[in-house]
């Protein structure tokens, strides 16, 4: 004969078992719920580095600011990263150097070229341009270079052989300067124009070439 079990004894066995199974669901749910709240404090972007917005943009320090020194003049914008210039125009080449031709004083050429003298009269015999034009032909001078003499002669001294210049000391007919030059083709420079003339042919020989010579460069600039 069995004994009936009380109502209340059931009752209690019931709400032990539900209250087993209850445990295990609700321990899970505390564990999920510390785990998820360590992640977040410990690493809140732990798992989530894969993202593009997530990446971990590395610091730098601090450095000096550089800076570009360049030589002349320019017109420079200076950007972040970036660096933007306009040179100035380089100056206009310099002209080229103008050589200046130097008057070679032996050149008939050079120092006759472009003046020409009136041609001159026969001379009278006995006179000084007599002696001169003798002269002339013997060194084998034409009658050009006998009229440029005659020219330049005549406004040298006027073919005085006593012709003085107070301001310079010049003398006689080829205005020998200082006179006592004429010594070399004489004793008697200081009266004879044989002498005098001889003298003077021989310094524009050597000096200008020929009469016409000394008688441009007189034209040029005043004086042989």
């Amino acid at each position: 004969m069995s004994v009936p079990v009380p109502a209340v004894g059931r009752q209690r066995d019931v709400r032990s078992s539900s209250s087993r199974k209850r445990l295990p669901l609700t321990l899970l749910g505390s564990l999920a719920a510390i785990g998820f709240i360590a992640v977040n404090v410990v690493d809140p972007y732990s798992g989530a580095t894969a993202s593009p917005y997530f990446q971990i943009v590395p610091r730098y320090e601090q450095t000096d600011v550089q800076s570009l020194a360049l030589a002349g003049d320019y017109d420079t914008t200076f950007t972040r990263d970036v660096y933007d210039s306009e040179a100035a125009p380089p100056p206009p080449p310099p002209p080229p150097p103008v050589e200046e031709e130097v008057e070679d004083e032996t050149s008939d050429a050079s120092s006759g070229s472009g003046f020409t003298a009136p041609s001159a009269a026969v001379p009278d015999p006995g006179t000084a341009q007599a002696i001169a034009y003798d002269k002339v032909v013997a060194r084998g001078w034409g009658e050009d270079q006998y009229s440029c003499l005659v020219a330049l002669w005549n406004k040298e001294s006027g073919w005085r052989v006593n012709a003085h210049n107070a301001s310079s000391g010049a003398y006689g007919i080829p205005q020998s300067l200082p006179g006592s030059k004429m010594a070399t083709a004489g004793a008697d420079w200081a009266t004879n124009p044989a002498t005098q003339i001889e003298w003077g042919l021989g310094y524009i020989s050597g000096r200008y070439g020929t009469p016409c010579g000394a008688w441009g460069h007189s034209q040029s600039v005043g004086w042989y």
